[in-house]
C-alpha cells in the first residue's frame, strides 16, 4: 500500500526500525498522536532472524538500564556477552573475558523474542499506529525520517543456520577474510549468524565468505544445518545536519552508527528519542544530537582510520594488547572517549575516511515530498 498523503494531527514516522520505533515510543508516552509508516509487511525485515551485538562498553551504566530510563521496552531475548574467543590471522586463539558483559546478542527481524518485535509491541500499546506496508509520500506536518541506509559503506555477508553447537561467540580479525573488518560466529539456542563484516572488497563477497566458512570449520568445527544466506549493509557518516527539510532524520538514514565496528543500535535508538524530544519541547534538535552523540561518531571515524592501518601483523597487537587488560570493558570504553589526542588526529581520519553516502540538495519550493530528500521509502 503506498500512502499519498499525511494525517495533520499526527506525528508521522518514515520507517519502522529502531531509530523509528524509539522516536514514536517517546512522543507517544507525551501523549501524541503518531503514525508510522513501514515499507515491508513487518518490523525488521531486511535482517530476519539476523544475531546482532548491542553494545555494552561505551557507557558505565548497562545497555538494558539506559534503554529503561529512557522509558524504551527491554522485554527480548538478550543473551549477554562475557566472553568471545578471538583469532588472528595465523589462527592463534585469543580468549576475551569481562564481568560485565561487553554487549548483549539480540534478534532482529520479526520474531517474537526480537529487538523489533519488543519495541513494536511497545509502541502499539501506547496507542501508536503502525501501518505495515504503507510507504509514506508526503510530510506536510511533523514527522521524523527513519527509513536505514542510503549507501554501504561497509558489508555483513554469509548465512543463518540451525546447529547442534553449544552456543559460543567467535571473532576471526584477518583481511583475507573481511577486509578491514572482521569475520564473526554467533549461536544462541541452536541457531546461528556466520558472517564476514567487510569495509571494502565488496565486489568478492562470495571468495571471502567462502573463506569465512571454511576458517570457522578449521578453528571451531563449525556445522551448519539448513543454511540460508543473507546479507545486509550498514552506512556511517557524520552528517553536516541530521534535518531534512524541517524534519529530523535519524538512525541508518542519517549514518548514526559506530564507524569502527559497526556496533550502532544504541546510536539509532538515541538518535530517536533525541528527534521525538526536539519536537515535543522545541528545541535543536541538530544541537541536541552534537552534544548527545557527535563526541562518540568523531572518535568512532578516528577508530576506524587507525584500525584500517593496521593489517594483519596489527591485528595480532591489538589482540594481545587488549586481552591481557583487566578490564576489558573500561579500555574500551576509554577508546570511545574523546581526547586531545584523537582531536588531533580528527582532521586526519575525516580524510582518510570517506562515506559512500552523499548529500543531495532538494531545490523544490515548500516541498513535502519524501523521495528527492532521499527517503524513499520503497522497499530494497
Amino acid at each position: 500500500m503506498a500512502d499519498s498523503g499525511t494525517d495533520a494531527t499526527a506525528v508521522e514516522i518514515a520507517g519502522a526500525g529502531p531509530a523509528g520505533l524509539a522516536a514514536a515510543i517517546t512522543l507517544a508516552r507525551a501523549g501524541r498522536r503518531v503514525i508510522v509508516h513501514e515499507a515491508h509487511d513487518e518490523v525488521g525485515y531486511r535482517f530476519g532472524g539476523d544475531f546482532q551485538g548491542l553494545e555494552n562498553w561505551t557507557t558505565r551504566e548497562d545497555v538494558l538500564a539506559v534503554m529503561a530510563e529512557l522509558g524504551l521496552s527491554t522485554e527480548f531475548t538478550a543473551a549477554p556477552g562475557r566472553r568471545v574467543t578471538a583469532f588472528d590471522a595465523r589462527g592463534r586463539a585469543y580468549e576475551v573475558a569481562s564481568e560485565e558483559p561487553l554487549f548483549y546478542l539480540v534478534e532482529r527481524g520479526p520474531g517474537p523474542g526480537s529487538l523489533d518485535s519488543a519495541l513494536l509491541r511497545q509502541a502499539r500499546s501506547l496507542g501508536v499506529e503502525v501501518r505495515l506496508g504503507s510507504c509514506l509520500r508526503q510530510l506536510a506536518g511533523e514527522g521524523i525520517l527513519a527509513a536505514g541506509p542510503r549507501a554501504a559503506d561497509a558489508i555483513a555477508v554469509g548465512y543463518h543456520f540451525e546447529t547442534d553447537m553449544a552456543d559460543g561467540y567467535w571473532v576471526i580479525c584477518d583481511d583475507e577474510l573481511a577486509p578491514k573488518g572482521y569475520a564473526y560466529l554467533l549461536i544462541l539456542q541452536g541457531r546461528g549468524t556466520v558472517k564476514s563484516c567487510m569495509f571494502s572488497g565488496f565486489k568478492e563477497e562470495k571468495r571471502y565468505v567462502q573463506r569465512t566458512l571454511e576458517a570457522f570449520e578449521r578453528l571451531v568445527g563449525l556445522k551448519m544445518d539448513n543454511p540460508r544466506p543473507h546479507g545486509g549493509s550498514g552506512n556511517f557518516r557524520i552528517p553536516p545536519s541530521a534535518y531534512s527539510g524541517p524534519h529530523p532524520v535519524v538512525g541508518e538514514q542519517a549514518g548514526f552508527q559506530d564507524t569502527l565496528w559497526g556496533f550502532g543500535m544504541r546510536l539509532a535508538i538515541g538518535s530517536g528519542v533525541l528527534a521525538a524530544r526536539s519536537l515535543l519541547d522545541g528545541g535543536d534538535y541538530d544541537r541536541a544530537w552534537r552534544r548527545e552523540l557527535l563526541p562518540q561518531m568523531e572518535t568512532s571515524v578516528v577508530n576506524r582510520a587507525l584500525y584500517s592501518l593496521l593489517g594483519n601483523r596489527g591485528y595480532g597487537w591489538f589482540l594481545q594488547r587488549y586481552v591481557s587488560h583487566p578490564d576489558l570493558r573500561e579500555a574500551l570504553r576509554r577508546q570511545y572517549r574523546p581526547s586531545w589526542g584523537k582531536r588531533l588526529l580528527s582532521p586526519w581520519a575525516r580524510y582518510r575516511y570517506q562515506s559512500q553516502r552523499k548529500d543531495v540538495s532538494c531545490n523544490h519550493v515548500d516541498c513535502e515530498c519524501i523521495w528527492c530528500r532521499g527517503a524513499c521509502c520503497i522497499p530494497d
